[in-house]
């Protein structure tokens, strides 16, 4: 599949070019004939005989961005001066930063905010540490967690890389859910470690998000800490991934006019994603689901089953099919994929059942490009952002988390998910669905706060209803004392 010029891979070329003459157009007819495109061009300087132009472009690649320069190199009369990549100057010093809510302006705002004052607080939260949920960052906070072990889709590239990921899905969490998220990147992969060094930073935080952190170790260290800690722990490469597809998926039906219990599902893809959303749509109602990984079709007859490929094969494939993934569509009304690029062709789809939906959903190359599985599925949605329908997890997990810390609830189960999913959905109105609309904008404004409500509801209901018990009261928080021994004062 070809790509297309991006402002991910966008860079600004400072030139120098004569003040008379036809070197802007020049600029512009060399940049669109070698495929980029020209986003923004600005004089910075002008002079009698020279103007510094800074001219931005949209390139597909790194490579690509190359060749536009050394194109507009070739221009007579056009020097090149610095050629900066507009993605690495955002990331330069990180992404966020750390701000205080209280001013320092003198010594009563610092014997309050620290020493000696922050000692009587100290001592409070000792003796109720329930307290520190009111009176501290805890109540907000969530680790961003990784050991760089599955990063994207570059793979394993450790922790220090996976760095400026963790700092952009911290900086996701505040921008559209208030939340203030911790990157913690651990130098260790092994699973044991992992999960001691978690239960030990979990105090300060009131929720964990894993992430990218490879299959199958995320299984065991997902299900370890959520028997270890009394705060919410949310694998987002798994579980955000499955809410997503299940609100795009319950939406897609929609538009075919299709049951979820009748439907014939195919995946490829048994890794950390695949799993979860399988596992969220056969609670949701799927009841035909067919697995296939690199091996094929996933079935109780392979002699390569581990643990979590055993339970795929126990809970789906029910009509006992063996063979390839291009075998396994045929007949499929709907088509998952979480794995690779280029798996399927257009012919593959031609054999999909009438009004079929396709999620190929491998990035940045799908496993069918998007323009061939459009003219024959019904629906077609990717995890990329140059085609309608993106799959993206910032959908989801800064409303999911939003929702449990305001219920304070001490876990996130299935039912939560399936309430997340649902409230998703029904942020596309009936007159506003249609094949090329099924999932709404990451920037739609009520998207957040719907799924934290409904996830904060499911939290509540979970138990029993009752809302987040009000904290023992603190001697000198306002509302505790006294306030008839102390009259107003009249200025």
């Amino acid at each position: 599949m070809a790509t297309v010029p991006s402002v991910s891979n966008s860079i600004t070329v400072r030139l120098e070019v004569p003040a008379t003459g036809n070197a802007v157009s020049s600029i512009t007819t060399a940049v669109e004939s070698s495929g980029g495109s020209v986003t923004g061009l600005d004089v910075t300087a002008s002079g009698l005989e020279a103007l510094r132009i800074d001219v931005t472009v949209a390139a597909s690649s790194v490579a690509h961005g190359e060749e536009i320069v050394e194109k507009l190199r070739a221009i007579d009369g056009v020097a090149i001066g610095k050629v900066s990549d507009r993605t690495f100057l955002m990331h330069l010093g990180g992404k966020i930063e750390m701000s205080s809510k209280l001013p320092i302006r003198n010594r009563d705002d610092l014997s309050m905010i620290y020493t000696p004052g922050v000692a009587r607080v100290c001592m409070a939260i000792a003796e109720n540490p329930e307290d520190a949920r009111r009176l501290t960052i805890k109540r907000n906070s969530v680790a961003v967690v990784t050991d760089g072990s599955a990063v994207l889709g570059l793979g394993n590239i450790g922790p220090m890389a996976a760095l400026p990921v963790m700092e952009g899905k911290a900086a996701l969490f505040k921008r559209f859910a208030n939340i203030d998220a911790w990157p913690i990147c651990l130098d260790t992969q092994d699973a044991d470690e992992i999960v001691a060094i978690v239960k030990a930073i979990a105090p300060g935080f009131a929720g964990i998000n894993l992430e990218d952190i490879s299959a199958p170790r995320c299984f065991e260290i997902e299900a370890r800490l959520r028997e270890a800690l009394d705060i919410p722990v949310f694998h987002d490469d798994q579980h955000g991934t499955a809410i997503v597809v299940l609100a795009a998926l319950t939406n897609a039906l929609r538009v075919v006019g299709k049951e979820i219990s009748e439907i014939r599902v195919v995946m490829s893809g048994a890794g950390a994603a695949g799993t979860a959303i399988l596992k969220l749509l056969l609670a949701a109602g799927v009841e035909h689901a067919t697995v296939a990984d690199v091996r094929g079709v996933v079935h109780s007859g392979r002699d390569d089953l581990n643990d979590s490929l055993r339970w795929i094969a126990e809970h789906t494939n029910r009509s006992g099919r063996t063979g390839t993934l291009k075998e396994a569509v045929a007949d499929a009304d709907v088509f998952i994929g979480v794995s690779a690029p280029n798996l399927l062709d257009g012919d593959d789809l031609a054999t999909m059942a009438e009004n079929s939906i396709v999620f190929a959903l491998a990035n940045p190359d799908p496993e069918v490009d998007p323009a061939v599985a459009r003219q024959t599925a019904a629906v077609v949605a990717t995890g990329r952002s140059d085609f309608p329908n993106q799959i993206n997890n910032v959908l989801v997990f800064p409303g999911v988390f939003r929702g449990l810390l305001d219920a304070q609830s001490h876990t996130v189960n299935t039912e939560m998910m399936i309430a997340a999913a649902r409230a998703l959905a029904t942020t596309v109105a009936d007159d506003q669905l249609n094949a090329n609309y099924i999932i709404p904008s990451v920037f739609h404004p009520d998207v957040a706060k719907t799924v934290a409500a409904a996830v904060r509801e499911a939290a509540l209901a979970a138990r029993g209803g009752a809302e987040p018990a009000p904290s023992k009261p603190t001697p000198g928080i306002v509302g505790t004392l006294d306030t008839a021994a102390f009259p107003a004062v009249r200025l």
